[in-house]
């Protein structure tokens, strides 16, 4: 009876749920969100593979810690700094882009959504939308290839040096005949920097996403590797079939209409808000026209 009463008095009574604070449960809450995104980043590059590996070479590091296999271990020790060098080497495209990603995340606005519509500065005037969205879909029409990358807050400054710069006003006329075949300037894409076309025949990165369907050439695999690495947004008619994609933050939209266009392009110039509400005006004079 001594006996047990000596083993709770010096083990199970020191026992005591420690204190936590709301310091410590904010600090689990990060450390959850950073873990799942960090996964998830993951799953998502080619990163799983090496993440596989690594596992691989875990397991086998545990058999040889269990059957002391000193020369091993030796080697373990000594190249796991070589290894982690060679990590972050091979895999810094994917480093990049999700630094990049991060970096393109507005957080303090998340945080702190302060109404800055009226320091909002428009990106390029309507009439320059109309000429993008009439050039586009008369390039569609007559299955002339084309590829226009338009800049929102990343600078394409390092792509624009690839190209031949024009520094030109936008008009319907001009990115027609940009890339109208055998054309000096037909080949590569065109940049647009607000209300100007600032280099034709760029050259852009192309992206080595595996899950892109394999009927997609490298003109849209050059439209989604610029939206990876950037926030633009990229306008694509193929010349197989003249349909229009577009691509924007590593995704393709595919076979867009004019009007789905025309609203990606107003979000862009900062006209979300104005042109939701001409469609519910719009809406409203319908269901009026139909009342009477």
């Amino acid at each position: 009876m001594e006996t047990i009463k000596n083993f709770f008095k010096n083990y199970v009574i020191q026992l005591s749920v420690p204190k936590i604070t709301i310091i410590d449960i904010l600090e689990i809450i990060i450390i959850a969100f950073v873990t799942y995104h960090i996964i998830i980043w993951i799953k998502n590059t080619r990163a799983w593979m090496l993440v596989k590996g690594l596992i691989v070479i875990g397991i086998f590091g545990l058999f040889a810690i269990f059957l002391r296999m000193d020369v091993i271990l030796w080697i373990f020790s000594k190249t796991i700094g070589f290894g982690i060098t060679a990590v972050i080497i091979v895999f810094q495209p994917e480093i990049r882009n999700a630094l990049e990603q991060l970096g393109r995340r507005d957080i303090f606005k998340t945080i702190m959504p302060f109404d800055d519509t009226k320091d909002r500065k428009e990106k390029f005037t309507t009439k320059t939308i109309n000429d993008i969205v009439k050039a586009t879909f008369e390039l569609a029409k007559n299955k002339t290839g084309a590829l226009m990358v338009i800049e929102r807050e990343v600078t394409l400054h390092e792509y624009e040096r690839t190209g031949i710069i024009l520094d030109s006003q936008i008009s319907s006329q001009l990115l027609i005949n940009i890339f109208e075949h055998n054309t000096p300037l037909h080949d590569g894409a065109v940049l647009i920097r607000n209300d100007r076309i600032v280099a034709a025949t760029c050259y852009l990165p192309l992206s080595d996403n595996m899950a892109l369907s394999k009927e997609l050439g490298t003109r849209h695999r050059a439209g989604v590797g610029i939206s990876e690495v950037t926030d633009s947004l990229t306008i694509i008619v193929s010349e197989e079939t003249g349909n229009v994609s577009i691509a924007a933050n590593g995704e393709i939209i595919r076979g867009v209409d004019g009007d789905y266009l025309r609203t990606k392009l107003e979000q862009v110039q900062g006209k979300s808000m104005e042109a939701k509400k001409r469609k519910l005006w719009k809406g409203r004079q319908k269901d009026e026209r139909k009342i009477n």
